[in-house]
């Protein structure tokens, strides 16, 4: 299937390693161009250079209030258009109610919450029709995650954000989506369970790669997934077993 990619562009945040570096070298793999972001400039350009000649890095946190227009500026400037945005961050620290205080609270909300919602209200001013927006957000927009209070409160509240943000799109042609993550084999999942993941409620037996992510999330980014939007698509190997 031809996806339609070629030669569109998309900004991808978080795109070093782990998720977003696989969407992104997905989405170059179907033609298209992407600039990614990594906190320093070093690891965005590193990043860019391993993704070849269609990729562009820029350093900066998603906590950043000028990250947002500067990924717009320099799509525009290096590949002549700008398609849409993958919001992706890094999981922010693991840890009870009990154990997050305020200024964890209002660090991992800078970053996790403010910074999407920023990214993809710039995004929405400068696209068109057929633009897309998408936030890699996690299963826990269905289920807490036991041990990750600061993503069970923000994620499910980006999943809120980007429903709203579907209805209020949609008129234009542009398209809003989350994408769901499961137990997938990233340096995350290393960080939170070690060697132990659990795969027993995983019908498919096994972790997820982040390849077959990144091939999901650049399906949704693309024109073949034209009349997809409000969704949220889990990539979890069955593990939800709700309807």
């Amino acid at each position: 299937m031809d996806l339609g990619l070629k030669d569109r562009v998309f900004a991808v945040t978080g795109a070093t390693r782990g998720l977003g570096y696989a969407s992104a070298e997905a989405l170059v793999a179907e033609g298209a161009k992407v600039v990614v972001t990594g906190r320093e400039q070093e690891s965005a350009d590193a990043a860019a250079a391993r993704l070849g000649a269609h990729a562009v890095g820029v350093g900066g946190d998603n906590a950043d209030p000028g990250l947002a227009g500067r990924l717009v500026a320099r799509a525009r400037e290096r590949f002549g258009r700008f398609d849409g945005v993958l919001v992706s961050v890094g999981g922010p620290p693991a840890g009870s109610l009990g154990e997050v205080d305020d200024e964890r609270w209002r660090t991992a909300f800078e970053s996790v919450f403010l910074g999407a919602v920023r990214l993809a209200r710039t995004a929405a001013a400068e696209l068109g029709e057929g633009g897309a927006i998408g936030f890699v957000l996690s299963s826990s927009v269905h289920e807490p995650i036991a041990g990750l209070a600061l993503s069970n409160g923000l994620r499910p509240a980006l999943a809120g954000v980007a429903k709203s943000l579907a209805s209020e799109l949609g008129p234009r042609g542009i398209r809003v989506f989350g994408v769901l993550p499961g137990k997938i084999a990233t340096d995350r999942l290393q960080e939170l369970y070690g060697g132990e993941a659990d795969v027993s409620g995983i019908p498919l037996g096994r972790l997820g790669t982040p390849e077959e992510f990144g091939r999901t999330a650049a399906f949704l980014l693309s024109p073949a997934a034209s009349y997809l939007t409000g969704v949220m698509v889990p990539v979890d190997g069955g593990a939800r077993h709700g309807f």
